[in-house]
């Protein structure tokens, strides 16, 4: 990997943990501990992003590689690099957890190309200062899905943390998927995570919780040098701009989200990314039928704190979190509530906005809040898909109103429940749908390139991903290249995979994995 060019920032200007014992510990005044990778009995390259390999600088000779097997299995080391873990704690599910830290992620460098930066981190790599109770390691089925959402994140225009590789480490891991004693050995596996910095909430959380106001200012001093230069020297100023661009990127973040209709999972604050990049994906899932209710997460499923619908609001009540974190640095309370006040009117406004483009609107109108209303209400009232109904509705003719309902019908899980009262309800949603449309300027045909522009035809559908991790298990690796490719390009019609563009299969219901995911991985 001598291609790779080394530029190691965050272990070079911010403190260490002293100790280089990998042993569970409290880390104090510190950012990051020494770890090496743990070497795997018998690793096996399954996929590579080749688009992934080009933004470090490399192709597909090196990825063909010893070295490249090697280094990101851990099995071996860049020249003259030191791999470490982070340092962070976190609020999970409303509550403050203390430490948290990488558990199971080792970051082994970081590799500078064409003016940006990146840092490569393997997951699932082994056991850390920060490992807990826990192997430091993951097994296939979360690998696959990481890696393969990582990169259609990526092609839907979600702001995410990338995924270079993913590979299987030879050994077996013991897992218990349902959390419902009844563990069992899994293949065991490693993804490369990618990204310009891992940082999240909980980094700088962790440090006001701990009363280490040094180290806080040298990480928030580091984070704006490096990641948000262009607001200037640290000042007092300095910390509420960047704590503002924060704010921004996030709700930029969550409204891709509720866009595509992916839902997260587990949005505590060690899953924030400072950068307001998607990371850590867990037990997430993508909307089948449109529900706000639904979370994809076993552990969140009597509260349903991380449902779809308050997707937002959770981003700023972890917004909350990190300004209570900052607040030491500013020494003010009322800027950083200004900050978090305007959050709530670009909620507002973004989300119309989004919710508009999504429907073919472009010409502001005051009825259009009420119109996305009663669509969000009425598309609730019987299971619909949700990436099937916004993908169909382009194909709606302007002129003809009559033609709302048969053109997006496929939509349905249930087709025999339209009737009586919930036909009458879709009908009349059609006919205001159609007199709005009247006032665009938009004809027919660029109407459609825009809303198919912003609506993907093709997401990755946990039913999809576990056809895919099925495959893997019995060693046939070939559908997790054909899922990736497909998720390449996911707003293309595609029509030789038009086997994709369906309703989840009801066989997949209730299966694990396809409904029900944890965290264990």
């Amino acid at each position: 990997m001598h291609k790779l060019t080394i530029h190691d920032r965050f272990t070079k200007e911010l403190p260490a943990d002293p100790s280089t014992e990998n042993s569970r510990r409290q880390v104090t005044e510190a950012c990051f501990s020494y770890v090496k990778p743990r070497k795997t009995s018998d690793p096996k390259l399954l996929h590579v992003s080749t688009e992934m390999l080009k933004s470090l600088g490399l192709d597909n000779t090196d990825a063909q590689s010893d070295d490249f097997l090697k280094i990101f299995t851990g099995n071996a080391l860049l020249p003259n690099t030191s791999p470490y873990a982070m340092c962070y704690g976190g609020h999970q599910f409303g509550n403050w957890a203390g430490q948290l830290g990488d558990g199971r992620a080792i970051n082994l460098a970081e590799v500078a190309h064409k003016g940006k930066t990146w840092t490569l981190q393997l997951k699932g790599a082994g056991e850390t200062p920060y490992s807990r109770t826990a192997d430091g390691l993951a097994v296939l089925r979360s690998s696959v899905r990481e890696y393969l959402c990582s990169e259609a994140m990526y092609h839907l225009g979600v702001p995410t943390t990338r995924a270079l590789s993913l590979a299987l480490s030879g050994d077996q891991v013991l897992r218990d998927v349902m959390y419902d004693g009844n563990a069992a050995y899994e293949k065991g596996a490693i993804v490369c995570r990618v990204a310009a910095s891992f940082l999240r909430f909980g980094s700088y959380e962790i440090l006001a919780a701990r009363q280490d106001h040094k180290t806080l200012q040298i990480l928030v001093d580091y984070t704006i040098k490096h990641h948000f230069p262009h607001i200037g020297a640290p000042s007092k100023t300095t910390y509420l701009q960047f704590f503002k661009e924060v704010v921004d990127r996030s709700l930029t973040m969550v409204l891709h989200w509720q866009r595509v209709g992916f839902v997260h999972g587990v949005m505590n604050t060690d899953n924030m990314s400072i950068l307001g990049l998607t990371i850590d994906y867990g037990p997430y899932g993508w909307l089948e039928g449109y529900d706000h209710g639904w979370t994809p997460n076993t552990t969140d499923r009597q509260y349903r704190r991380y449902r779809y619908g308050t997707q937002p609001d959770l981003v700023l009540w972890n917004l909350y979190k990190l300004a209570n974190a900052l607040y030491p640095l500013i020494q003010d309370v009322e800027p950083l509530e200004a900050i978090l006040n305007e959050y709530d009117q670009d909620l507002k406004e973004g989300y119309l906005n989004m919710m508009k483009s999504k429907i073919g609107l472009s010409e502001i109108n005051a009825e259009d809040a009420q119109l996305i209303t009663e669509l969000e209400a009425v598309l609730q009232r019987s299971e619909t898909d949700m990436t099937i109904f916004f993908r169909k509705l382009s194909n709606l003719r302007k002129e003809n109103a009559e033609e709302g309902l048969s053109t997006i019908f496929e939509a349905f899980y249930q087709p025999d429940e339209i009737k009586d009262e919930i036909k009458t309800t879709w009908e009349q949603w059609f006919l205001s749908y159609h007199e709005r449309l009247q006032k665009e300027n938009m004809n027919d045909q660029k109407r459609k390139e825009v809303m198919d522009s912003v609506n993907p035809k093709y997401v990755l559908r946990n039913y999809m991903a576990q056809l895919a991790i099925d495959q893997a298990d019995k060693g046939n690796y070939a559908m997790i290249d054909e899922l990736y490719q497909l998720l390449k390009k996911p707003y293309d019609e595609q029509p030789e995979n038009e086997k994709w563009f369906v309703k989840r299969p009801e066989w997949a219901r209730n299966k694990v994995g396809c409904s029900m995911l944890s965290c264990s991985s």
